[in-house]
């Protein structure tokens, strides 16, 4: 059977479990011919959840069959949570599941950062006046590597902080927004981000203020970098789903991978309030530029971290489901 046949044929049961846990979620009382046809299609898609899992592992059914398992599995068992539970669970468990199930994308966002930057690191390297064309006018006249550090200590650090965490997080969501117009806006935001990054550390390079520079980047940009690029995976997987639906429908993709990609870009959310915060309070603190390097390394050890542990846990969580 290939996986046509495999969604003609059990696509109707789906289906029809969906409307059921839709209308159990909203009802709770319901019939006992309720529940049982309830049990008996929540049984059935286990069953072919783990056929799929088998024979389609890497097909959009399997993702698909993935969710609605869960959904009812949570139905079943009244796996009713709190708020406050909800939200561990999805930054423990559901946004880490995600983030591994999405990585490649999320490698491929880099990807375009790093080619805008090496790019316009090149160019301005070679021809410093070139600066002027790459970056935006407002940024190009007021850049001025010589009074790097002067202000230190001297800056409103929560304006500033707020400020840049509005920045962020928008350009993290213009970024996912852009998976609509097929991963294309997506694309340019990722590059042109990285074209601005490059051209800045040029301009340093080529005034001998390298260390200095990326002194002022490393604390707050390894996580900021890090949430920008798996907003952008999003973005792009979106956009990609709706290129290339295989045997699913657009309509399909861009209800399911929509969803999938929003929860990503609202797993970035605390990311870019820590590097906010690091960003309007300790990149421009009057702090010897060596610590400032200390706190990035504390920042990549921080996120390793919380990926390994995100995913031991995740699987302690599907261990567990599937002895139920």
């Amino acid at each position: 059977m290939n996986v046509k046949q495999f969604i003609k044929q059990h696509r109707d049961d789906w289906k029809r479990l969906e409307e059921l846990v839709t209308a159990l979620q909203k009802k709770k009382n319901a019939s006992s011919k309720v529940i049982h046809q309830f049990n008996k299609l929540y049984q059935k898609a286990a069953q072919n959840l783990s056929y799929s899992q088998t024979y389609f592992p890497n097909e959009d059914v399997t993702q698909y069959l993935n969710g609605l398992v869960s959904k009812s599995h949570n139905l079943l068992y009244n796996d009713q949570l709190s708020s406050g539970k909800q939200i561990r669970r999805f930054f423990s468990t559901t946004f880490i599941g995600l983030l591994f199930e999405q990585w490649k994308a999320v490698i491929v966002a880099m990807a375009l950062f790093l080619i805008g930057g090496i790019g316009a690191f090149i160019a301005v390297v070679d021809d410093p006046l070139a600066a002027y064309s790459i970056l935006p006018d407002n940024m190009a006249q007021t850049v001025d590597p010589s009074t790097i550090g002067q202000v230190d200590g001297n800056v409103d650090s929560p304006t500033m902080s707020g400020a840049i965490m509005t920045n962020n997080i928008q350009v993290s969501f213009l970024a996912f927004a852009g998976g609509i117009t097929f991963g294309l806006l997506t694309t340019y935001v990722m590059i042109y981000n990285g074209i601005l990054v490059g051209a800045l550390a040029a301009l340093y390079t080529n005034a001998g203020l390298t260390y200095e520079f990326w002194a002022y980047i490393v604390p707050h940009g390894m996580i900021e970098l890090t949430a920008i690029f798996i907003a952008g995976g999003a973005g792009l997987l979106m956009g990609y789903k709706l290129f290339v639906p295989g045997t699913l429908s657009r309509g399909y993709h861009l209800k399911v991978q929509a969803k999938r990609s929003v929860q990503l870009v609202l797993g970035t959310i605390p990311l870019f309030v820590i590097a906010g915060l690091i960003e309007g309070f300790i990149t421009p603190s009057a702090i010897p530029l060596s610590l400032k390097y200390g706190v990035a390394i504390v920042t990549v050890l921080g996120l390793i971290l919380y990926v390994v542990i995100g995913k031991l846990l995740l699987e302690r969580s599907r261990l567990q489901e599937s002895t139920v």
